[in-house]
């Protein structure tokens, strides 16, 4: 395997994510900022995070799936959301993609706003092809 999730003893504990990823010798992966829109560019789950925050892993699984990758070659993902204390629900359904035995590295940014009003949440993916 080239890819190592490491958390450190000397670190504080984590929440659902992982302090350090080393991925040597591999193929890297950058997805752009996914947001709710579906294949014809509408909204979806507007006023909605939980409906929003699975249209954003579908959109992720299809550009995963388009590099030949799964989720399980995620080593970063980084959130933008509007009301950071809603970023329990968004792991939630983060947890049903992701392979929480060794999530990736996560970042979570609160935004005042995103491309339009009617978002709630934007998320970046790095993967690495073994």
């Amino acid at each position: 395997m080239t890819k190592k999730f490491l958390n450190p003893e000397n670190m504080p504990k984590t929440a659902g994510y992982t302090h350090v990823v080393d991925a040597r010798h591999s193929r890297t992966i950058y997805i752009s900022g996914q947001i709710a829109f579906d294949e014809n560019g509408a909204v979806v789950g507007v006023g909605n995070l939980a409906e929003q925050t699975k249209q954003v892993f579908e959109n992720i699984h299809i550009a995963l799936k388009a590099a030949g990758l799964t989720f399980d070659d995620v080593v970063k993902l980084t959130f933008f959301l509007t009301d950071i204390s809603q970023m329990k629900a968004v792991r939630e359904i983060r947890d049903q993609y992701i392979n929480t035995k060794n999530p990736p590295a996560s970042s979570a940014v609160e935004v005042s706003r995103l491309i339009t009003d009617d978002l709630l949440i934007e998320i970046e993916a790095i993967a690495v092809a073994d």
